[in-house]
């Protein structure tokens, strides 16, 4: 990414690097405070209105740093209120980030890279392939850009790092994000308000866990078994799922705290009874909830969605072994913001 000049892009700073910046330019620590006050609570574009900082220490900062923000490119709303916002990027790329409307609050679906490698097989994403990661604050700066147009009595209370990308691929700067987003001096979101969704980067979820725990963690299963994941979601076959299954049943979670499985319904694919008394086999002791997303159509995919009945019944196998389970009512389809249909268009 190229930025204007050699100024020193502050986003992408870690609260401790702001300080010390801030220090190195002659000013007092407070001011760093003041600064992340600027760019994270009150959204702003510039040092101009900064008007808290001395005018000096502004110019300073117009010389020798840098202020970014996305470009909303587009708006679309569906028709049950969904809104998905397409960003460009200082190098011309494209991404997207979906939000989500509810009775009292709103929830931001995020993403972490321009595309995704991982090429699983019911998602759109996947079909363009994997262009670059993104910066933390290019993460940071959809939720900044999507909270400006909010109401007034508009919240945004919680996030879903579960747009394009895979996030655990992008992991420093997903953790240099997730940093600024859970900080007081940051974006001040709660633990429990970030989740994280991941396919199974099995060495990447094991580091995340050894830190401090600041995210809840959602799975991607979507199968019963080994051959069934690995056509659908090809990175099965470097993690298969008795491995992934056994470092989730390890993770050092909180006091009652369970990992989210997501399992897309695929008709006559994965949604059959006896997948449904499997995945209970495979969760058995893991502190599990399940979360049942019927397939999602785009224009390049073959699947279908299961029938209703299909769907309540996979449910029911589930509940009646005692796991939490919801199904997901897809929100967005109409505009392709729904699960596993973001970002095939460029530019």
């Amino acid at each position: 990414m190229k930025y204007p000049g050699d100024r020193v892009h502050l986003k992408n700073l870690s609260l401790p690097q702001m300080e010390a910046f801030v220090i190195s330019l002659g000013g007092k620590p407070f001011r760093a405070r003041q600064l992340a006050q600027w760019l994270y609570a009150r959204g702003a574009r510039s040092f101009t209105e900064m008007t808290n900082l001395a005018g000096t220490f502004r110019n300073i900062l117009e010389e020798k740093a840098w202020v970014s923000f996305l470009e909303l490119a587009e708006v679309q709303t569906s028709r049950d209120g969904t809104r998905k916002y397409r960003f460009l990027l200082q190098d011309g790329e494209g991404i997207e980030s979906v939000l989500l409307t509810e009775k009292d609050h709103y929830t931001l679906c995020l993403s972490t890279q321009v595309g995704c490698a991982l090429g699983c097989r019911f998602c759109l994403t996947g079909k363009r392939g994997f262009v670059r990661n993104l910066e933390p604050s290019e993460i940071i700066d959809q939720i900044i850009g999507v909270r400006a147009t909010l109401p007034p009595e508009g919240q945004l209370t919680n996030l879903v790092l579960m747009g394009m990308g895979e996030p655990l691929e992008n992991f420093q700067n997903v953790l240099g994000a997730l940093e600024v987003i859970r900080s007081p001096l940051g974006l001040q979101f709660s633990n429990r308000r970030v989740t994280l969704s991941t396919a199974g980067i099995i060495p990447r979820m094991v580091e995340l866990f050894s830190r401090p725990h600041f995210v809840q963690l959602a799975i991607s299963l979507n199968a019963s078994t080994d051959e069934q994941r690995s056509e659908l979601m090809p990175i099965n076959r470097k993690y298969p799922l008795a491995d992934l299954l056994a470092v989730c049943g390890n993770l050092p979670l909180a006091s009652r705290e369970k990992i989210t499985f997501e399992y897309v319904l695929i008709k006559g694919v994965n949604d059959s009874e006896e997948d449904a008394r499997r995945v209970a086999r495979l969760l058995q002791g893991i502190p599990a909830k399940i979360n049942l997303i019927p397939f999602n159509r785009h224009p390049q995919s073959p699947y279908q969605r299961p029938e209703d009945g299909v769907i309540h019944k996979f449910r029911e196998i589930l509940m009646a072994k005692r796991f939490t389970t919801m199904i997901r009512q897809s929100k967005g389809v109409d505009i392709l913001a729904a699960c596993g249909q973001l970002g095939q268009r460029q530019g």
